[in-house]
């Protein structure tokens, strides 16, 4: 294996000896090469070039009080990929709402169950390398719980990832658990930020189960400094009855990468997930989405925006499959594409496989530059240009965000979004 990266990835001294031989594994297996239909739009030349420490624990949080001011309790605070007590806040967490963390190594019973949460023996495909280095060496995550029938929509909960500036680049990985039993109801908001500029690589694997009947609300906001880079898969699957609204909101990173697969394994169950990917400068965001109707009469709707200025990079594919015997399934996906500027790039690759009989399903993809004929309506009111162009691209970015209930969810992603818009 030549690659830096995977060689200081895997040169870990906390894992068991079990543990080590996947990391070996994994290392030997190496990196997705360009010729990976996963990775067709993604390079990681770059990445594999460089190296990284394993992540020091800070106990203090420099900007940290204000980077947190708009995020109220109950929230969790990890910082550079560990537990925060200190700028944590479960004040006033709802009976039957369990939202803590969890130690997952060194842990004697995670060990033990090899098989099952390290991998294999089968060789690791280069194509999960990530995922496989997330399971093997992630020491603690967050745990979140609805107990059953219970509504906590009226208290959004945070689960906030922060980075630091270090002397080195460092790494951190992180597994995360959601679980919303039957009946119940919840709103979670990721926050994936950082408190100055740095280059380190953050790996995480967020898995969410919503059972049946119940209704979950996911957003997640990336808006990591300018070097960072981001490895992100969500895990989600869904029962008979069972609603996951989602929103992914990314302004940042140098490198962002989201792989966001469902489930829809009940009768009934249903998805509707809205992004927006707004590259500037030389940012790559790439999101590759695949969403499975296992059972009948299943429902999804995808719709993602993408805004690429400068020299940024806006990448999303979009895969539905309807299996066999998922009769009566709707799916729907839509991507909606903005260029800025003439050195940035958009890809969009909509993709369904049908492989059932009576389902309705639909997809699309458009990319282009401001509409003139807007444009032009706004300047004969008296607007100057620049002014004219800001409207259109709040009022395209903004329009995902209409899928989130809460008001005060939504009128803070709002603020973010002008924020970010108004620099373009």
């Amino acid at each position: 294996m030549s690659e830096g990266l995977l060689e200081s990835l895997t040169a870990s001294s906390l894992v068991s000896a079990r543990r080590q031989l996947r990391l070996d594994a994994i290392g030997a297996a190496g990196l997705p090469s360009p010729r990976s239909e996963r990775w067709k739009y993604t390079s990681l030349r770059a990445l594999a070039r460089r190296s990284f420490e394993a992540a020091t624990p800070l106990l203090d949080l420099p900007g940290g009080a204000e980077l947190l001011a708009d995020i109220p309790a109950p929230r969790l605070v990890f910082v550079q990929g560990a537990f925060s007590a200190q700028h944590s806040n479960l004040e006033g967490l709802l009976p039957g709402v369990s939202f803590s963390t969890q130690s997952l190594q060194p842990d004697s019973i995670r060990d033990a169950d090899a098989e099952t949460e390290a991998g294999s023996d089968s060789p690791p495909l280069p194509d999960e390398v990530f995922a496989e280095l997330g399971r093997v060496l992630a020491q603690c995550g967050a745990r979140l719980h609805v107990e059953t029938g219970l509504d906590a929509t009226a208290q959004p909960l945070h689960l906030v990832q922060i980075g630091t500036p270090a002397s080195s680049a460092q790494a951190w990985h992180l597994l995360h658990a959601v679980h919303i039993a039957a009946g119940a109801r919840a709103l979670l908001v990721e926050h994936h930020l950082d408190c100055g500029e740095h280059a380190h690589l953050v790996n995480q694997e967020v898995h969410v189960a919503v059972a049946e009947g119940a209704q979950f609300t996911h957003v997640r906001v990336q808006a990591c400094s300018s070097q960072t880079t981001s490895l992100l898969r969500t895990v989600a699957t869904v029962d008979a009855g069972a609603q996951y609204r989602r929103l992914d909101l990314e302004t940042g990173a140098a490198l962002s990468r989201h792989e966001l697969d469902i489930d829809l394994v009940g009768k009934g169950a249903s998805v509707r997930a809205n992004g927006l990917q707004l590259a500037r400068a030389r940012t790559h965001l790439d999101t590759r989405l695949q969403v499975r109707h296992v059972a009948r009469d299943t429902t999804c709707d995808l719709a993602w925006r993408g805004v690429a200025d400068g020299r940024g990079r806006v990448v999303l594919r979009g895969g539905i499959r309807i299996e066999a015997g998922a009769d009566g399934s709707d799916a729907r996906l839509s991507s909606r594409n903005l260029l800025l500027s003439d050195r940035a790039e958009i890809d969009a690759q909509p993709v369904l496989e049908i492989h059932a009989d009576e389902v309705k399903a639909a997809h699309g993809a458009t990319v282009g530059g401001i509409d003139t004929e807007a444009l032009f309506y706004l300047r004969t009111r008296g607007l100057p240009e620049q002014e004219a162009r800001r409207i259109l691209m709040v009022s395209f970015a903004r329009q995902p965000l209409a899928l989130i209930d809460d008001v005060d969810v939504r009128a803070k992603l709002s603020a973010r979004l002008d924020a970010v818009l108004g620099n373009l």
